[in-house]
């Protein structure tokens, strides 16, 4: 069968540039020159969870610092081959959320659907680092179990599109997605889950925000960005030009050990996306995922952090304080 030709996915420029990730490194750390002590543990740890890392990002990070609070996020550490009790592959039972490929319902209302593997980038904190993705591929044929589960369940007002990385799909391929479940009459909102969006402005493109836009369906991006230094001038205006379309923005950010765990940064990076059309929403405490016990912050921390926020911002720029709990009807919301 010969595909349509608006069905035949045409090279986006924002597709190369994701391509172009650094995957050694031994590549990122010579780019940065990154102490060579650090090399052999960020190689180990890159066995266990891949390198990738946008070549964008290198003019935004000080050289020979392998903890600048943007690096720190992306960069392979030894400590990730370090046991700790309490951290599991899956603290979320995910595997157990699962009523069909693909698809996760968690929470009354919504479900999420993780619509790809592939991220533009790897945070090595990623919940979802030991996902076994490879059993979920939903997409294979075009997700029509998950798509009946929601056809079958008029409770369900509310998909959440995760992955990886949403936005990995071509403007065709979400597009013909969108098109399904705007098809189900019970449904009322998109949302998408994205670290694209921000990192690379290229992806925000004049298709995809027509998709966005002319849905019936009432349209949420929640972007995941961390720290300030993270948004350039171009993600601004994307941002921006996306939000005036009728998207609504909304960030949501986790609190990450010598990333962005001081009031100062926070508050930074409130105003940062507010300067984008783009309000704070979660603040995450870290989830006890194996590898990631370096990122841990504590509670305790977390709250100290947010009554400092109150103290300065509007309470409209200070997101919430939230951990995820498996088994647990919504996030718990600390603060």
């Amino acid at each position: 069968m010969v595909a349509r030709r608006d069905e035949i996915d045409t090279p986006k420029k924002w597709q190369p540039l994701v391509a172009d990730a650094i995957s050694s490194p031994a590549e990122l750390f010579a780019a940065l020159d990154l102490p060579k002590a650090q090399l052999p543990g960020a190689e180990q740890a890159a066995t266990l969870f891949a390198l990738k890392f946008p070549r964008r990002l290198l003019d935004r990070i000080e050289h020979n610092q392998p903890d600048d609070p943007v690096l720190r996020q992306f960069l392979p550490q030894a400590e990730e081959s370090q046991s700790h009790p309490g951290y599991q592959v899956d603290p979320l039972a995910e595997a157990q959320a699962q009523v069909a490929p693909g698809l996760l319902h968690k929470y009354s209302g919504r479900v999420l659907l993780i619509t790809t593997a592939a991220c533009a980038v790897h945070c090595r904190y990623c919940f979802r680092r030991h996902f076994p993705y490879a059993e979920q591929r939903g997409e294979q044929d075009d997700w029509l179990a998950a798509l009946a589960y929601i056809e079958n369940h008029p409770d369900i007002h509310e998909v959440i599109l995760s992955g990886g990385d949403p936005l990995s799909l071509s403007d065709n391929r979400l597009g013909r997605l969108i098109s399904r479940l705007e098809s189900i009459p019970h449904l009322r909102t998109l949302r998408l889950h994205s670290r694209t969006a921000a990192l690379f402005p290229e992806r925000l493109t004049d298709e995809l925000t027509e998709l966005l836009t002319d849905s019936r369906l009432r349209t949420v991006l929640v972007l995941h960005v961390n720290h300030p230094d993270e948004l350039d001038g171009s993600s601004r205006q994307a941002l921006e030009t996306l939000s005036a379309a009728g998207v609504q923005l909304l960030n949501q950010s986790v609190l990450l050990a010598g990333v962005n765990d001081s009031s100062d940064t926070l508050i930074r990076l409130s105003q940062t996306l507010f300067d984008a059309r783009t309000l704070p929403y979660y603040l995450h405490l870290p989830d006890p995922v194996t590898g990631t016990a370096h990122f841990q912050v504590d509670r305790q921390r977390g709250e100290q952090i947010i009554r400092e926020m109150r103290s300065q911002l509007p309470g409209y720029l200070v997101p919430r304080l939230v951990v995820e709990t498996a088994h647990e009807p919504g996030k718990t919301v600390i603060a």
